[in-house]
């Protein structure tokens, strides 16, 4: 580390961001950048001192910091000395962890594709002395979700074909691995957004919204002041409890007023539905312009690709605070005090900035996983993958993929199974069901949240994997490799590995660092089980 900043008078060693940035990348052996460093000090983890108007940082306590954080020994203190922290991926920042296609929607309980990537992968490291997978082989994924493992075949030169029960998550999946005409796609985008601007200079709540952020602005510069705020309640200088709900009081005093003054209806006239419940009249308006708008597109895969950018920003734009986006609590119709944020913050009024954000982005995912992609077949099917007669699906919508298929058939399955009681797979997106009338096949998901974890529930889940894999297996080769990840603490798999007459060879027991809307605060693994033929 070279040329540090001092202040000689009280002998700390101080340091600027991007000094700041390079020693916590060769500290930690990975990238670390001057974003990085910034979010530390907006929300309060280290002090930011200052030289001539410039941010400064003590190194002392940068180190101390990231020496509490995430680190190897003390997961392995929590989750058992055989970790495989080799499979935690720590080395990649998030964008790595959702590259290209990979964030075109939300997905609870996705897998990171580095995952798929080491084992899929025809390439050996000091880890993994044996390879599974080569280009040109055929990959299944029966437990398709958001398509993860489709895309990283096709990174890696393999065919691959997906099976899901939701017809949402197939949409989804496909939407990735196609390849699409993205400059007619952008000129549908421009089109409709020019039609949604002209749609909103009909109401108020545009200039509404601009008037209440400029309120919020200034309220939280007085009483909200970032990072001072922070650290004053982590010191316990404020009882943020009692102070937050003072200034949110306060405050609503004038969102009253200003919606007064641009006569704002709030509420929706019903509360039946999904669309009903949790958004505010104004987005709702907006949301079926849009979709109205989308009807009128001809072209199958641009309404399509069009239809997962809406649905993403109406899933963000849901009438709920920052910290509950993913659990959904209460409908919020106010502003309010955001725990996660530390300031009064405000429910979504309007949806075009999220659309104009989400269709940019997705143009730029879809050109940058069109320079990776390789001419191979992948396809997700709609079905239930205990029963689904893959051969003859695939015949239908991919004849020369069907003969590849028939003739070498697939050479294994590289999947995470849903767990037992967790996730309702399709309740996850409602919204999206309600607004494109999908037909929803609740009962059909295994192990949904719905069911709970008892031991009818266990033994349910158990028996639904296993006529899965049992299906699955007519159309495998003969020395065929699965790999299921699962977090199975109730110890189900040997049961469902000896139920289809296949024998666990080996089990990667892995940290999860970065599982989408997890809670980071608690040690978690989960287990890759490797199964082969008994």
């Amino acid at each position: 580390m070279n040329q540090l900043t001092f202040f000689e008078e009280d002998e700390k060693k101080f340091i600027n961001l991007k000094e700041a940035s390079n020693w916590a990348s060769q500290y930690l052996n990975r990238n670390i950048t001057v974003s990085n460093i910034s979010y530390l000090l907006q929300y309060g983890r280290i002090k930011k001192y200052r030289s001539n108007g410039n941010p400064l940082i003590n190194i002392e306590e940068l180190k101390n910091y990231y020496d509490s954080y995430d680190k190897e020994q003390q997961w392995k203190k929590k989750l058992g000395e055989d970790l495989n922290w080799h499979l935690s991926f720590v080395e990649y920042k998030e964008s790595e962890r959702t590259k290209h296609v990979h964030r075109l929607h939300p997905y609870k309980g996705k897998f990171i594709p580095q995952l798929v990537e080491y084992f899929l992968d025809f390439h050996t490291d000091e880890f993994k002395q044996q390879i599974y997978f080569h280009k040109g082989d055929i990959v299944l994924d029966p437990f398709c979700g958001s398509g993860t493992t489709l895309v990283q075949a096709n990174e890696l030169g393999m065919h691959a074909i997906g099976i899901d029960i939701s017809a949402f998550n197939a949409m989804i999946s496909n939407a990735k691995v196609e390849k699409h005409n993205i400059p007619e796609i952008r000129e549908a985008i421009q089109q409709i957004t020019s039609k949604l601007v002209d749609f909103q200079k009909t109401k108020s709540n545009v200039a509404f919204e601009e008037r209440l952020l400029a309120e919020l602005t200034k309220f939280n510069y007085k009483y909200f002041p970032s990072p001072e705020y922070k650290r004053k309640v982590s010191r316990r200088e404020i009882n943020e409890k009692e102070y937050s709900k003072d200034k949110e009081q306060e405050f609503l005093s004038i969102y009253y007023d200003l919606v007064e003054k641009y006569k704002i209806k709030i509420k929706q006239d019903k509360n039946d539905s999904f669309l009903d419940k949790w958004f505010l009249s104004p987005v709702r308006e907006e949301i079926d312009f849009l979709f109205n708008e989308l009807k009128k597109i001809n072209n199958t895969d641009v309404k399509s690709l069009l239809a997962i950018i809406l649905s993403r920003t109406v899933r963000s734009c849901r009438a709920t605070t920052h910290a509950d986006l993913a659990t959904l609590k209460e409908p919020v119709t106010t502003t309010y005090y955001c725990k996660k944020h530390g300031k009064m913050c405000k429910p979504i009024f309007s949806i075009k900035g999220w659309w104009e954000r989400y269709t940019i982005d997705t143009l730029n995912r879809l050109r940058q996983f069109d320079r990776l992609r390789t001419d191979t077949f992948q396809i997700c099917l709609t079905g239930d993958s205990r029963t689904i007669d893959i051969l003859g699906e695939i015949k239908k919508k991919k004849p020369e993929f069907a003969e590849l298929l028939q003739s070498q058939k697939i050479k294994g399955i590289f999947s995470s199974p849903p767990y037992v009681g967790l996730i309702d797979y399709h309740e996850q997106h409602a919204y999206s069901y309600e607004i494109f009338a999908f037909d929803r096949k609740d009962e059909l998901e295994i192990g949904p949240l719905s069911n709970g974890q008892s031991k009818e529930a266990r033994d349910s889940y158990v028996k639904g994997i296993a006529e899965s894999l049992k299906n699955c297996k007519k159309y495998l080769q003969k020395d065929y490799d699965i790999f299921l990840v699962a977090n199975d603490k109730f110890n189900l798999y040997p049961d469902i590995a000896q139920m289809v007459k296949m024998k666990i060879v080996n089990r990667f027991k892995r940290p999860v660092l970065n599982r989408v809307e997890k809670d980071r605060s608690n040690a978690y693994s989960e287990i890759i089980f490797h199964l082969k033929e008994e």
